[in-house]
């Protein structure tokens, strides 16, 4: 897949974009409603098993915090893992990590790979040299614990587990001096995708991991730690980091050790902002730029040859007062209703330091978010149109897996509404919701988890509108 922008600016002609609710062969890599890559979707608390068996570590200068405490069982874990994986995948024994280090970046000072503590707040690590893995319990651990829940805790530090075998596997991981930052990220991500999926099958001793809500933790953990829109940095955007873990879990941790730097170029979703993007990737939702949407769209699907929707300001409700606001897909007069004043509120930047505050964000989700949300209800029409059924699991991740194609097909230059950095990112967001609207079906109906949700999107976005239909029919 080539490689391709997010966000929205205005430019100055739409494009077009065939895009069918009908097609023939069976494309991509998407499961079905009834499972999460082939486990059965589960609902219960995730988290430290009652009967646990109590780690056996050596840690510097820890705690007996409860983020202490749940580290510890993280890393005895997915130790555990890779003692079993590695010599099934990779014929040879894992090496354990040679040291493990807790800090609070407020207290004793320590040096980690020439750096000091005190100035690692909210951070979790790999040191190569040193053969170290270290984590900030202070700050960063309370805060995901908080936030998404314990299963964020061991997401980080399987990640930073991850960086320790791809030093183990060396050159069978392609990981050298030379090695792009993101590559070595987007691996760590697969593998903690991996050893997720070794938990979900009921494998581990000390923790329990369901595949709906567990999983969203997961999720929302990658997107909590993202790179900032534009600014590349060293961890990949939400879009980019879900792909990989969702790969691993998928596909396991040998696929995992393939991933390459022609690989990861030729998807990865990361761009500075383009020189004509003077708002910074975020447009104000009003009705200039819903016009603006509503022709994108009619332009985009005309391939369809069905009579298009029309977005009209309603308050977000239908006539006959049924409705999903702040968007609405209308079936008695084909139109779209939508709350202006709601989506605009959606619409507003998310507030990054709220937040790494932990506190509740002033902002919105982003301009994509609520663009996107009308998209979902208008594809409604599409569908219908082309005699799709628009009411059942299968028409909400269709749904979600249209606004993917959509977003693509629309990343050309000249393009009326273009995406721009961070705006696929939004759209995550958006789906981690347990209301989320761009998978939801005519009548507002989701599916319960959020990995079938992210992979329904990228699997549109990077396969295009037949591969929708097909996966989800």
């Amino acid at each position: 897949a080539p490689r391709r922008n997010r966000g929205f600016v205005a430019g100055a002609v739409a494009c077009a974009l065939v895009a069918t609710a009908c097609g023939a062969e069976v494309r991509g890599q998407a499961h079905s409603v009834g499972d999460i890559a082939g486990l059965p979707v589960t609902h219960f608390e995730s988290g430290l098993r009652p009967d646990a068996p109590p780690p056996e570590l050596t840690v510097e200068n820890v705690s007996d915090s409860a983020e202490d405490r749940l580290a510890l069982a993280a890393i005895a874990d997915v130790s555990a893992f890779w003692t079993e994986e590695f010599p099934e995948r990779f014929a040879d024994e894992f090496e354990p990590v040679g040291r493990l280090l807790s800090y609070d970046p407020q207290g004793t000072a320590f040096e980690i790979c020439g750096a000091d503590t005190t100035e690692a707040a909210m951070n979790a690590l790999y040191c190569p040299s040193e053969d170290l893995v270290a984590w900030d319990r202070g700050l960063l651990l309370p805060l995901l614990r908080q936030r998404f829940g314990p299963m964020a805790v061991v997401t980080v530090l399987a990640h930073e587990f991850g960086h320790a075998v791809q030093y183990r596997l060396g050159d069978r991981a392609g990981i050298d001096e030379t090695t792009p930052t993101i590559v070595k990220e987007q691996q760590a991500d697969c593998f903690t995708g991996a050893y997720f999926r070794w938990m979900a099958e009921d494998s581990s001793a000390r923790f329990r991991v369901s595949t709906s809500e567990g999983l969203n933790q997961v999720l929302s953990s990658l997107f909590f730690i993202r790179d900032d829109p534009g600014a590349g940095g060293a961890h990949g955007t939400a879009f980019d980091r879900t792909y990989a873990f969702q790969l691993g879990f998928s596909s396991g941790s040998a696929r995992c050790a393939d991933l390459d730097r022609a690989d990861v170029e030729a998807r990865i979703t990361e761009r500075p902002f383009a020189p004509e993007d003077a708002g910074g990737g975020d447009l104000r939702i009003s009705a200039e730029t819903v016009g603006m949407l509503q022709r994108s769209l009619d332009d985009s699907f005309a391939a369809a040859e069905v009579d298009p929707p029309r977005i009209v300001e309603t308050g977000g409700d239908c006539p006959d007062g049924t409705g999903t606001p702040p968007a609405s897909y209308c079936r008695e007069n084909n139109t779209v209703g939508i709350d202006m004043a709601a989506l605009a509120e959606l619409g507003q930047p998310i507030d990054r330091e709220a937040e790494f505050r932990g506190t509740e964000s002033a902002g919105g989700m982003g301009d994509f978010a609520a663009f996107a949300e009308i998209v979902s209800r208008y594809v409604q029409g599409v569908q219908l149109g082309v005699g799709a059924d628009v009411t059942s699991p299968e028409a909400g991740l269709r749904t979600a897996c249209l606004v993917g194609a959509w977003t693509n097909a629309i990343d050309v230059e000249g393009a009326l509404l273009r995406p721009s950095p961070g705006d696929l990112d939004e759209a995550i967001a958006e789906l981690l919701q347990p209301r989320s609207l761009i998978a939801a079906d005519a009548d507002g109906l989701r599916v319960a988890n959020g990995f079938a949700r992210v992979e329904a999107l990228r699997l549109g976005y990077y396969e295009g509108s037949a591969a929708c239909t097909d996966t989800y029919p």
